[in-house]
């Protein structure tokens, strides 16, 4: 009986602890995900803006691509997630209260460095069957079937679709020509 009764008391505690640790750390990571708190931050504004008139916010199908959606690991991937997550944010918090100017263009460029295919294969997964679009259906081609040695990353080709500076929206329904990627960005 006196076993069985500490038991149920680890337990308990062990829920009273847990669950309110929980409920915190899950209310944190919802409401530091949102492109809201990332504009809070004013050296992120410029890209959150840029984000805003972008066709990853701004187009026909109505889908909305939030930050995390490119700059974390998927959230399946629980354990990558998290800590990219605490590693960004963390690193954001020294940057932001360092008083160090922030360098747009330094910080893009590590971005660049750091990002990953697997971030925009999450949502554009169908890129070899595009039938009026050959020529964009062989350069995808190239990049999902890379020879080795020749491997290139989504942004290489599409580095202004999201973060320019264009502060214009432009909505593929009223362009006058369709997105054309600008080709390979001279490194």
């Amino acid at each position: 009986m006196k076993k069985s009764l500490i038991t149920a008391l680890l337990v308990g505690i062990g829920i009273i602890v847990a669950f309110p640790l929980f409920s915190m750390t899950y209310y944190t990571m919802v409401r530091t995900s949102t492109p809201e708190f990332c504009a809070s931050c004013h050296e992120i504004k410029p890209a959150v803006v840029a984000w805003r008139s972008s066709t990853h916010t701004n187009n026909a199908s109505g889908v909305v691509v939030d930050c995390m959606d490119c700059h974390l690991p998927a959230p399946q991937d629980t354990f990558d997630f998290f800590f990219a997550k605490t590693y960004h944010g963390l690193k954001d918090v020294v940057v932001h209260f360092s008083g160090k100017e922030y360098d747009r263009n330094a910080v893009r460029e590590l971005a660049y460095e750091a990002f990953n295919n697997r971030e925009c294969e999450k949502c554009h997964r169908n890129l070899l069957h595009m039938p009026t679009r050959r020529g964009a259906m062989l350069a995808h081609r190239s990049v999902v079937y890379a020879k080795p040695g020749y491997e290139k990353k989504c942004i290489d080709c599409h580095y202004d679709l999201v973060h320019s500076d264009r502060g214009r929206v432009m909505f593929r329904q009223t362009r006058q020509v369709p997105y054309q990627a600008k080709g390979l960005r001279q490194l």
